[in-house]
């Protein structure tokens, strides 16, 4: 259980944080890079929740609390020695990328393929959901990034990349099943 009673500990202000196992790092490990550009997206996803509403809202709703999660098991390292530790880590778990891939395969079905890439915009919930497509890419980068010379659990970075395509076909649902995607003319400002 989580119990926030004091927000500021001073313990932060020599430019370390505690990580998830209790270890000291500084505040821009890789790391800390990788969960804290999960928490942004969250936060832009909270953004993109003020413009949607029913199933779609329902959905980010999910998201914010599995970006909850997957920074949890990005603070948290040492996956190996799990089994020891006193209180199990929470960890991202497949099931949580089978929703989201049965959600964009319904979504998908609804959907004209496309004939060219599409900029982000149209409507302002599919605009915010561009952004949160590119804030989830970072968080891959990052995720991966990480993963180069730290374990990382493998579900985390597909997690991520198959959100990023969540909010890509998402973004095109809420440009009216994608009639109102705003569609790249190459070349066209020659």
């Amino acid at each position: 259980m989580v119990v926030l009673n004091k927000i500021y500990t001073r313990t932060g202000d020599k430019g370390t944080t505690a990580l998830g196992n209790g270890d000291r790092v500084a505040k821009h490990d890789a790391r800390v890079n990788a969960y804290g550009t999960s928490d942004e997206l969250n936060a832009f996803v909270g953004v993109a929740r003020l413009s949607a509403e029913g199933a779609m809202d329902d959905r980010l709703a999910l998201i914010q609390n599995d970006l909850f999660d997957l920074g949890a098991d990005l603070c948290r390292p040492d996956i190996a020695s799990d089994a020891e530790a006193e209180y199990p880590p929470l960890r991202m778990v497949e099931a949580q990328v089978k929703r989201l891939e049965a959600e964009i395969d319904e979504m998908n079905s609804a959907l004209s393929p496309l004939r060219s890439f599409v900029l982000p915009g149209g409507s302002a919930l599919a605009a915010q959901l561009h952004v949160c497509r590119t804030v989830a890419r970072r968080a891959e980068r990052l995720a991966t990034e990480l993963s180069g010379h730290a374990e990382v659990n493998p579900v985390v970075i597909t997690y991520l990349n198959r959100l990023s395509d969540w909010f890509f076909v998402a973004s095109r649902v809420a440009n009216n099943n994608g009639k109102d995607d705003v569609l790249w003319v190459p070349g066209a400002n020659r």
